[in-house]
């Protein structure tokens, strides 16, 4: 779909303007710290604490991972039904409870651990972007996702090399400890937000939840489908780039090559951010994709950080396309589930991307990795596309307004006339009266 919205910084500023937006981004910025460190913190803790290896913290982050797939859209349900405030108390208790004791469980424990810390963690990037899409009215959510595809990109800066330097400078326990504090406090300045979680426009919030058939669309599998292709490749990117500049360059050009990676989607996400159209989100993760591509032919190790522009300038522009899309189709009184599984999405395609890129590596080299994880991705969002354009003759979801229809790359957006069999090029309605402000 192609939305046209004020372009340059004109578009930010609208969004910014918005009652409550501000202050989300502000503490989405501080409060995916925590979250970024923690993967590398268990990681350095399995093996230089517990000295058991890299295969062995790989299972502990898939204990982790396999948690927050099954945790999130329940969580998601819970906010729906609940609100956000009950599920902020379940999770920051979750994460003071765990990351209080890891340093002192066994390997075992540490990985059961892991997996009910994971089904129990706060879904902080759900929550995000559940908020942003009740509070931001469709119109203008492109720029609104773009700011926050850049604000992960910052938080994967700091996180990360946050939590390496507190477990080498200062051990695990202080480590552990330190994270699970940026837990808690990243909870409770939630609660003291408390983000709108619906759309003001919800008018069924004590009704029965729709049933999920009639969301759970190929319209939806189809954007989740994309934005798991999408993550596949940044993280199969990112493994088999680490493989290259570690046997290339010298102790720091891991972190110098990330950080350029990380710079270019940054201003990916700006320059998407600022545009005056949106884009179709299967083309953007193909592109993704494509660009991925030059990377295996890396040499040097400042080599991969000028090959990684074009990948950089892809992947926020890809991801924020990706919430933009799931949070179109997703119908006001599911809006945790559907953000949820956007969620669960996400983990499972770094799930599959990481260990992917890892067997190439080990069994071929990887250069190859890169192709593969870059040409997955492109036919996946192929995939994804057909998958999609498969019910573009469908009503719109139950609770999601209509608003105009565009046809783009053989697939018709939920935002639609009331008419959809007629299916005109173009049709506007009214703007749902509750979509905006705080």
């Amino acid at each position: 779909m192609v939305t046209t919205t004020p372009g340059g910084l004109a578009g930010f500023r609208t969004v910014l303007a918005i009652p409550g937006v501000t202050p989300l981004v502000l503490l989405a910025l501080v409060a995916r710290i925590p979250a970024s460190a923690a993967a590398i913190t268990l990681t350095l803790h399995v093996v230089l604490t517990l000295d058991l290896g890299y295969a062995a913290a790989g299972a502990v982050g898939a204990a982790s991972t396999i948690g927050m797939a099954v945790g999130a859209p329940l969580l998601g349900r819970v906010v729906d039904r609940r609100g956000l405030r009950p599920v902020l108390v379940l999770t920051s208790a979750s994460a003071a409870v765990f990351w209080s004791v890891a340093h002192l469980l066994g390997y075992p424990a540490l990985l059961v651990g892991a997996l009910l810390a994971g089904a129990l963690g706060m879904p902080v990037y759900s929550v995000i972007r559940q908020s942003l899409a009740a509070l931001v009215p469709e119109e203008h959510r492109r720029p609104a996702f773009s700011l926050d595809s850049m604000s992960v990109e910052v938080s994967y800066i700091v996180g990360p090399a946050l939590g390496s330097l507190l477990v080498i400078g200062l051990g695990s326990t202080a480590a552990t400890w330190a994270v699970g504090a940026g837990w808690v406090a990243s909870g409770i300045a939630f609660w003291v937000l408390d983000p709108r979680t619906r759309a003001g426009s919800a008018t069924d919030d004590d009704g029965p939840p729709p049933s999920v058939r009639s969301w759970l669309d190929r319209r939806l599998l189809g954007a989740l489908l994309a934005t798991s292709a999408a993550v596949l490749v940044v993280f199969g990117t990112e493994l088999s780039v680490i493989a290259s500049v570690q046997e290339a360059g010298p102790v720091y050009a891991i972190a110098l090559v990330n950080a350029v990676w990380c710079l270019s989607s940054i201003a990916g996400g700006f320059l998407y951010g600022t545009a005056r159209r949106s884009y179709p989100v299967f083309a953007l993760v193909a592109l993704l994709g494509v660009a991925t591509l030059p990377v295996a032919l890396g040499g040097v190790w400042w080599s991969f950080a000028l090959l990684l522009v074009p990948a950089g300038l892809m992947c926020a522009p890809a991801l924020a396309a990706t919430s933009e899309a799931v949070s179109r189709l997703a119908p006001e009184a599911a809006r945790g589930v559907v953000t949820g599984l956007h969620g669960s999405a996400i983990t499972l395609g770094a799930a599959a991307g990481t260990p992917l890129a890892g067997v190439l590596v080990d069994v071929a080299s990887p250069a190859v990795a890169v192709v593969a994880v870059g040409t997955l991705g492109v036919a996946t969002a192929g995939v994804a596309a057909l998958l999609a354009g498969a019910h573009t003759t469908e009503p719109p979801h139950p609770g999601v307004a209509a608003a105009p229809t565009v046809r783009t790359c053989g697939w018709i957006s939920p935002r639609r006339a009331r008419s959809a069999s007629r299916c005109p090029a173009r049709r506007r309605a009214p703007r749902p009266g509750g979509c905006s402000g705080g």
